[in-house]
């Protein structure tokens, strides 16, 4: 998919309440699961132990931490779109956050980006993105979350 191109912060204002990008597919890989399980020394097995994984539990295979999924939020806005004019930007923090459905390792998820609302702060906006994480071939979200970003000019 092509990355959607936006203008300038002030251009966001025209897609309140609209889905304004969706990103290309991107695999979590049982490495990229390993690499955040190190990181963040959550080594639980139903991510990292395949044979136990498909012995005992209940998806049959490892799946990606829900917080790997979440953190992957900026990766999948970086490849949905472009805001013209920014400075820079911040990750605020999250309203709402929901892990519906699994990401078994070597799944291919994208973004669903609909901008929720814009708020004007000094020297920029702080907008609510309503991102619907979605894997290739499920039949619900892996992941529904509001996260709020702020853009500097």
């Amino acid at each position: 998919m092509p990355v959607t191109q936006i203008e300038s912060i002030a251009k966001l204002r025209d897609h309140v309440g609209r889905e304004v990008a969706v990103s290309d597919w991107l695999e979590v890989s049982q490495e990229r699961i390993n690499q955040f399980a190190e990181a963040t020394e959550d080594r639980q097995w139903i991510h990292t132990d395949l044979e136990r994984a498909a012995r005992e539990s209940p998806f049959k295979e490892t799946i990606a931490h829900g917080f790997l999924t979440l953190s992957l939020l900026s990766a999948l806005g970086q490849r949905a779109m472009s805001v013209g004019g920014v400075r820079m930007g911040i990750n605020y923090g999250l309203n709402r956050v929901r892990f519906i459905s699994p990401v078994p390792a070597g799944s291919r998820i994208r973004g669903r980006f609909t901008l929720s609302a814009l708020a004007d702060i000094n020297d920029g906006v702080q907008v609510t993105w309503k991102v619907t994480v979605e894997r290739e071939g499920g039949d619900k979200p892996s992941c529904i979350a509001e996260w709020l970003v702020r853009y500097y000019e």
